[in-house]
């Protein structure tokens, strides 16, 4: 039995208050609007917030800045690409952001898309399972205190030189079958994004396959990523929604696509919100693609969130994370973050129940 599986975390992130949280996107570019977006959600009572890395903002750094100005909120990278850093820059990285934050953060990894890893870190996009298999065990390895697993003769694995003094939770975002199995095997989380709910069940067992390779020990977490689309009004939520769709079916590489084409079946929804859209105007959501945009965000008014959300924890999640649209003014997004705070504490009773 592997030392990983001997100390699995379960459930929510450990220093979590409560099953829900909220973050952003990784391609957010107003740096200081997220910090004080991050500032609010710790003040209305949310259990976490994420930054994920595109081609914007450093994450680490990000969450660095935000980890000085906040003092209960959890914190996590949502996520950071394998691609971007060594196994060891990852932990190092890791570990000093557990110091920085007082032992409140949580690593999130994901292999990203073929546009960011050949596009601007300049490497070919080949074999992710095994990029995300390797990367994250040689990561837990470092951060509990055991040499870099090398595999090669004649060279050493160093240790880090200041491990983390408490243990650092490892998401792996993951959508495809053999990455999702793989985050039953080896991670503490499983961290999809634009999953569809009604297909929650169908992830689960692909984790449970990968949880049974690990042992009889592994109990993975779901902690659900979800496109957040509320507003005071149904015509706005809408809007938010089909940009959100329009968004990853057309700029974020051929991942996202595939899956809601190919694993999901929503090709008619699909292609009648592609049809409704191409006149390039504000974005639009026809009611045949009003099924896809429920089963994949969080859609609805402000009084509606929190019914919503509560969805997604009876389809099996343990917890969801609600992402902030991309291109909305700071104000509208600090009305979200407001208006799903009840979710926050519907979230709390979910768990004590």
């Amino acid at each position: 039995m592997t030392s990983h599986e001997t100390t699995r975390t379960t459930g929510a992130w450990p220093q979590a208050g409560s099953t829900v949280g909220a973050g952003v996107t990784p391609f957010q570019t107003d740096a200081d609007a997220t910090i004080r977006l991050a500032m609010r959600a710790e003040e209305l009572g949310s259990a976490r917030f994420g930054t994920a890395e595109g081609w914007t903002h450093d994450a680490v750094v990000l969450l660095t800045q935000i980890a000085g100005v906040t003092s209960r909120i959890g914190l996590g990278t949502g996520v950071l690409p394998v691609w971007s850093r060594t196994a060891a820059a990852i932990a190092m990285a890791a570990a000093g952001l557990q110091r920085a934050s007082g032992g409140r953060f949580a690593l999130g990894l994901g292999a990203g898309s073929p546009p960011l890893v050949e596009g601007l870190h300049g490497m070919t996009w080949q074999q992710p399972v095994h990029r995300l298999r390797t990367t994250l065990v040689a990561v837990r390895a470092l951060l509990e205190g055991d040499r870099l697993p090398l595999g090669r003769e004649g060279v050493r694995g160093l240790r880090l030189g200041a491990p983390p003094e408490r243990r650092i939770p490892i998401l792996l975002a993951a959508l495809a079958p053999s990455s999702v199995r793989l985050a039953g095997e080896l991670a503490d989380h499983w961290l999809p994004f634009l999953w569809a709910r009604s297909r929650l069940p169908d992830g689960l067992g692909l984790l449970a396959e990968g949880e049974a390779r690990a042992g009889a020990l592994a109990d993975t977490g779901v902690t659900v990523s979800v496109p957040l689309a509320i507003a005071g009004d149904d015509d706005t939520a809408r809007r938010i929604a089909a940009g959100w769709l329009l968004a990853y079916l057309t700029r974020m590489g051929p991942l996202y696509p595939r899956m809601l084409l190919d694993h999901f079946g929503f090709a008619r929804e699909v292609d009648a919100l592609l049809e409704a859209n191409a006149d390039g105007g504000l974005p639009r959501l026809p009611a045949a693609a009003e099924e896809l945009a429920r089963d994949v965000t969080v859609m609805g008014t402000y009084e509606e969130a929190p019914d919503a959300v509560r969805l997604w924890l009876e389809a099996g999640a343990d917890a969801i994370d609600l992402v902030l649209p991309l291109g909305l003014p700071e104000e509208q997004l600090r009305e979200m973050l407001e208006a799903a705070a009840p979710a926050a504490r519907l979230g709390e009773e979910h768990r004590a129940s």
